[in-house]
C-alpha cells in the first residue's frame, strides 16, 4: 500500500547554506534510511544508465515510493518518450526523510516533484528553486470521516488526526476558512488504529490511499472530503528545479517538461507499461493499490480538471498562484513580502492538449 505522501511543505528552518552543503547526500542518505523493508529495496530499474550516445542525463527525484501518482513520469520511460526528446532520465525514488528542497539546492538531482508551499518556502528563505509545470491541478489532500457525516462544517469540534506537515500547511487554511481550533489536532504518525477505534474522529489522508486502506482494515468506506474542492488549491505533484538550470539551459528544461507532459498523457490511456516500472521500484506496491488509485486520479480530476482541460497537463497560471498565495497569506502560512511569483515560471507550459497529444 501507498501510505500517505508528506505534506508540501520542504524547507523547515535550514539557511542556504546548510542546504547546499547537506544536500547532495539527502536523496541517497533518505534512500538509505527509509526504514524497515523498505531500505532493503533492490536498485531501481531506473538507475540503471541506458546506453546509447547523445542523451542528456539528468533526474527526476520523488518525494514517496513508487506509485500510481508518479505513473507519467515512469511512462515516460518505459515507453521511451523521454529518449524521443534526447534524454537519459533516472528516477530517483524517494521515501520518508526525503526532503525535495534539499535534493534540489544540493544538487543531487536536476528536477524534483514538489508542490506550491514548498517552492514558495524556498523563496522566502532565499533558495533559488522554480516550479515549471504542474501536474496534479487538484492536491489530493484529503479529510477522511466515519460513515454518517454530511457536511465538512459537522467536524468544527471534533477530535482530526493531523501530520506535523498538515499543521504548516493544510491546518492554518482550515482554520481560517471554517472556524477550526488547535484544540481538535490529535497528532497523526501515519496510523489508522486512532481513526479506526474512535468514530467520532477524522483523519487527514492521501485520495488515492488512506481511504483504500480504512476500507481493507476497517471493512468500511470512509466519507472523504478533498480539501482542494473546499477552497484549498495548491498545485501539487509538480516539476521542480534549479533557476540557473532554467537560466542556462532552458531548452532542456522544456524537453524534460515536455516528454513529462507526454508521458502522462500515455500513462491515463494505458498505465500497463508503467506499473511494470512501479513495481519493480516498490515491491511492495499491488495491482489493486494501482488500479484504486488510477480510479481516483481520474474520478476527482486531480490531473486533467480546471486549466489543464485546455491549455494541456501540467498548466499552471498566475491567477492560480496569486490566489493560493493570497488564500495562505491570509491563514498566516506567509507573509505578505514574499515574492511568491520568483517561485514559477509559464515559460515551459500551456502549449494545449493539441500539442501534446498529437
Amino acid at each position: 500500500m501507498a501510505s500517505s505522501q508528506p505534506s508540501d511543505s520542504n524547507t523547515n528552518a535550514l539557511s542556504r547554506r546548510q542546504l547546499l552543503k547537506v544536500g547532495a547526500a539527502a536523496l541517497g542518505g533518505g534512500l538509505l534510511a527509509a526504514g524497515g523493508a523498505q531500505a532493503q529495496r533492490k536498485p531501481s530499474p531506473t538507475l540503471i544508465v541506458a546506453q546509447g550516445s547523445g542523451l542528456d542525463r539528468v533526474s527526476y527525484a520523488t518525494n514517496w515510493y513508487a506509485q500510481a501518482e508518479h505513473g507519467g513520469f515512469y511512462q515516460a520511460v518505459a515507453t521511451g518518450i523521454y529518449r524521443e526528446h534526447g534524454l537519459d532520465v533516472t528516477i530517483k525514488m524517494g521515501g520518508p526523510g526525503i526532503n525535495i528542497t534539499q535534493v534540489l539546492a544540493g544538487g543531487a538531482a536536476e528536477f524534483a516533484m514538489g508542490g506550491s508551499t514548498g517552492v514558495i518556502n524556498a523563496v522566502r528563505e532565499g533558495i533559488p528553486l522554480v516550479c515549471v509545470a504542474a501536474i496534479f491541478q487538484k492536491d489530493p489532500q484529503i479529510i477522511m470521516t466515519h460513515p454518517g457525516t454530511q457536511r465538512f462544517e459537522e467536524l468544527k469540534g471534533r477530535p482530526i488526526f493531523v501530520s506535523k506537515g498538515g499543521l504548516a500547511t493544510y491546518w492554518p487554511y482550515l482554520k481560517a476558512r471554517f472556524g477550526f481550533t488547535d484544540d481538535q489536532v490529535r497528532p497523526y504518525n501515519f496510523n489508522p488504529g486512532p481513526f479506526l477505534a474512535d468514530p467520532s474522529s477524522a483523519q487527514q489522508g492521501y485520495l488515492t490511499s488512506e481511504p483504500f486502506a480504512i476500507q481493507r482494515e476497517g471493512g468500511f468506506e470512509p466519507v472523504v472530503f478533498l480539501l482542494a474542492d473546499l477552497g484549498y488549491k495548491p498545485y501539487a505533484t509538480t516539476i521542480e528545479t534549479r533557476r540557473q538550470l532554467v537560466e542556462t539551459k532552458p531548452d532542456l528544461v522544456e524537453r524534460f517538461v515536455d516528454a513529462s507532459i507526454k508521458g502522462w498523457y500515455s500513462f491515463l490511456e494505458d498505465p500497463r507499461p508503467a506499473y511494470r516500472l512501479i513495481k519493480q521500484d516498490n515491491p511492495e506496491m499491488t495491482d489493486a493499490q494501482l488500479a484504486y488509485s488510477f480510479e481516483k486520479l481520474q474520478e476527482y480530476g486531480i490531473i486533467l480538471s480546471g486549466d489543464a482541460l485546455e491549455k494541456g497537463i501540467g498548466a499552471m497560471t498566475d491567477k492560480r498562484w496569486q490566489d493560493f498565495f493570497d488564500s495562505m497569506t491570509v491563514a498566516g502560512v506567509f507573509e505578505p513580502t514574499i515574492n511568491y511569483r520568483a517561485a514559477y515560471t509559464l515559460d515551459f507550459v500551456n502549449k494545449g492538449t493539441a500539442y501534446y497529444t498529437a
